[in-house]
């Protein structure tokens, strides 16, 4: 198990990175995360929901993403409150002082899941959430320590030198660290060295020293991480050169937008995830309002930002406008929630870009399906992750068909248009022909490969700085 000193100190990349290098001797590994938190998820192929970093070490395993790698998911809903997801299903939405009750229940789960993958795997890679020197989370913990004891699972803890005092890191979660559970680390890592990393060898020694723990490796600064899927909205990178500006819209719930990845790596495009504050730039030529956790709570937002008005005045100039999910939803008159799904029940008057209007709905809809965007006739591979039905006028113009039906909608002059298709940037075939649309070359970037190439390098990375024999030695 890889735990961390705090967050986003590289585990998901670093589990990604081990199940490659493990695949690539021979070994069936499989990925696993007893809890995350994240509104990027990925949809099962058995009709399920796990955290897209999941998704991704499936990938790097060589395996199709099941809800067994990931059987609890939180999906942040407002400041105190989530949605929680049960082995691919919702579960229940709760405040997080009711989540501490919740726990003890969702270790059984949890412990399923595992035993099932360690009975059909010579290999499981577990995946901390946060870091266990959060002693205040202890009781009932099911994401670190508390995982690991139930579980009987060596971990080696991972610091992050990127942000400065790895070693108070290293040294400072033994020491305030239960000795029980300090016991069961046997090793750290040193993650994101920039330079050389002969330069840390003697922190390293001091770090194993005071902390009485081995160092498995310094591992350098992967170069190509922003190649891969990115977990967090605040990790998709920007790009300054293209001669076609594509903006995105940071919503503050903002969900599943692995739509911007491949939109990153394409040459021809430049890509701006606009902050709050930000006015939408004059020479955006698509604005991308992305999936939302909370609908209407994040429309709200887009007003707060003034983005309503330069929406407005983008499409008074001709530029293409494109929701998806919940941003489609906001490009209609109102979306109506008067069972309270989620959040206060209520109406509230969209952006008016598309006569339509969405009625909230109890029932998620889980599901990858084939279609075929209308405007370019171009097929494309999507999933679908939502709630809400969507009905008007402007649906008798789809974005897409698919063997169940229409979906989406567009504007009479076809420069406004919805869809509640996600991934479909992922298919290089649309992708060219929706940016040709737009009156831009695509580089014939094919994202899939440009992946697997980027796990296969992490693989030889961290074969080359790490001690790998001695880590997976650690398999019990």
């Amino acid at each position: 198990m890889l735990q961390g000193t705090g967050s986003n100190v590289g585990k998901s990349i670093l589990v990604a990175g081990l199940a490659r290098a493990a695949r690539n001797r021979g070994i069936a590994v499989a990925p696993f995360k007893p809890q995350n938190m994240s509104n990027n998820a990925a949809v099962t192929a058995d009709g399920g929901e796990i955290g897209r970093a999941q998704a991704l070490q499936a990938l790097a395993a060589g395996l199709q993403p099941h809800v067994d790698m990931n059987p609890v998911l939180l999906k942040p809903e407002s400041e105190t409150g989530a949605q929680v997801v049960v082995q691919g299903k919702r579960h229940s939405t709760v405040k997080a002082r009711e989540y501490g009750d919740l726990k003890a229940d969702l270790l059984v789960p949890v412990l399923e899941s595992y035993r099932r993958l360690r009975s059909s795997h010579d290999l499981v890679l577990v995946e901390g959430a946060g870091s266990p020197a959060e002693v205040n989370l202890r009781k009932g913990d099911i994401a670190n320590m508390g995982f690991a004891q139930a579980a009987d699972v060596p971990v080696v803890l991972v610091g992050d030198i990127d942000r400065g005092g790895v070693i108070a890191q290293l040294v400072g979660t033994r020491a305030i660290l239960d000795p029980g559970d300090a016991e069961r680390i046997k090793g750290f890592i040193v993650n994101k060295f920039r330079g050389d990393p002969a330069l840390f060898a003697d922190g390293c020694r001091i770090a194993e020293d005071k902390a009485d723990w081995r160092g498995f490796g310094i591992l350098p600064w992967f170069q190509n991480a922003w190649k891969l899927p990115a977990e967090d909205a605040l990790d998709i990178s920007e790009t300054e050169e293209g001669d076609c500006h594509v903006v995105c819209l940071r919503f503050d719930r903002i969900a599943n937008f692995d739509d911007l990845d491949p939109l990153a790596q394409e040459a021809s495009v430049r890509l701006t995830m606009l902050a709050a504050g930000q006015a939408i730039p004059g020479d955006a030529d698509l604005v991308i309002l992305p999936g939302s956790k909370s609908t209407r709570g994040d429309l709200a937002f887009l007003k707060e930002q003034g983005w309503e008005i330069d929406l407005q005045a983008h499409a008074r100039r001709g530029g293409q406008i494109l929701g998806i999910c919940g941003g489609y939803q906001m490009l209609g008159r109102t979306i109506n929630d008067p069972a309270g799904i989620e959040g206060p029940p209520g109406s509230t008057k969209g952006l008016g870009l598309l006569d339509v209007e969405t009625e909230m709905t109890a029932q998620k809809r889980l599901t990858e399906t084939p279609a075929r965007h209308v405007a370019t006739n171009a097929d494309f591979l999507g999933y679908e992750i939502h709630k809400g039905r969507t009905t008007g006028p402007d649906t008798a113009r789809p974005f897409a068909v698919t063997a169940g039906g229409p979906d989406g909608a567009t504007s009479p002059d076809g420069k406004v248009s919805g869809s509640y298709f996600h991934g479909m940037f992922r298919d290089d075939g649309f992708r060219a022909d929706f940016l040709r649309s737009l009156g831009h070359k695509p580089s014939g970037l094919s994202y899939a490969a440009t992946v697997d190439g980027t796990l296969e390098e992490l693989a030889r990375h961290m074969e080359t700085h790490l001690d790998l024999d001695s880590l997976l030695a650690l398999a019990q």
